[in-house]
């Protein structure tokens, strides 16, 4: 079975390699991080390092095994870029991508550089969607180091957003999600912030997502903006039934 997921961009996730590293201040409340030392706690043989970097070649193959086609997000406990993940597991990682190929993948990384450095090695099939990580005004270089790689659907997670990004270069960028941080201790988000983002999206033609206002109370907070939800997707291979490129669908008010 696939593990299912409760965040609202993806459907399952999917984990070859476990635990990270802080890089920027968009992990200081890593969710990421809580719930490896949970599982670990709990004695799952997975979490037995916590969240020190562990590669998890037991999991490679598995979404060989489901057959029905859906979205993945891939490491959402870690960071395929790390520099402590070998380049040939990294390989080994996008094999699988593309001979799962009736699946869409999503991959997620704060480790932009590396990620440029390695995309030429790289063998990008229809079906990656690479993104990046962008938290403040600070780490937009991310978004370049992105554009330069070979991926056909790229896409950006600004989240959680701790300040304004204004006049954002989207040329080539095919998504942007939005989010609140959640969580204990977790950082104020500004609607103005929020509604410039898609604003810009709106003019650029890139389809806008925004997951969440978060907060201590998430749930409370809903992931409502002036009065709807927006959960447009971009259109790319993958699972059959894709939203279009600029259209919206319902969706619970509740934020994960």
């Amino acid at each position: 079975m696939a593990q299912r997921s409760a965040i609202e961009w993806t459907e399952s996730t999917w984990n070859p390699v476990t635990g990270c590293v802080k890089v920027s201040p968009g992990c200081k409340h890593c969710y990421a991080e809580r719930m490896a030392e949970r599982l670990q706690a709990m004695g799952q043989p997975n979490y037995m390092n916590g969240f020190d970097v562990t590669l998890q070649p037991h999991m490679l193959e598995l979404p060989l095994a489901w057959k029905k086609p859906q979205t993945v997000f891939v490491n959402s406990m870690s960071d395929l870029f790390h520099k402590d993940v070998p380049f040939e597991y990294i390989r080994r990682v996008f094999d699988v991508m593309q001979r799962a190929h009736w699946h869409r993948f999503q991959v997620l990384t704060k480790r932009a550089e590396r990620l440029a450095e390695l995309s030429p090695d790289l063998e990008w099939s229809p079906n990656i969607w690479m993104g990046v990580s962008v938290e403040t005004d600070k780490y937009r270089t991310r978004i370049d180091e992105l554009r330069s790689t070979d991926a056909q659907t790229k896409f950006l997670s600004l989240e959680p957003l701790l300040g304004p990004l204004p006049d954002l270069d989207l040329d080539g960028i095919g998504w942007v999600i939005v989010g609140g941080e959640s969580g204990p201790g977790s950082r104020p988000i500004e609607p103005t912030w929020v509604t410039d983002i898609r604003d810009q999206c709106n003019r650029a033609g890139v389809p806008f997502f925004f997951k969440q206002w978060g907060g201590t109370n998430k749930k409370k907070a809903g992931r409502i903006l002036e009065g709807r939800t927006w959960d447009q997707m971009p259109v790319g291979p993958g699972p059959a039934g894709v939203r279009g490129r600029l259209g919206t669908s319902a969706s619970s008010e509740a934020a994960l």
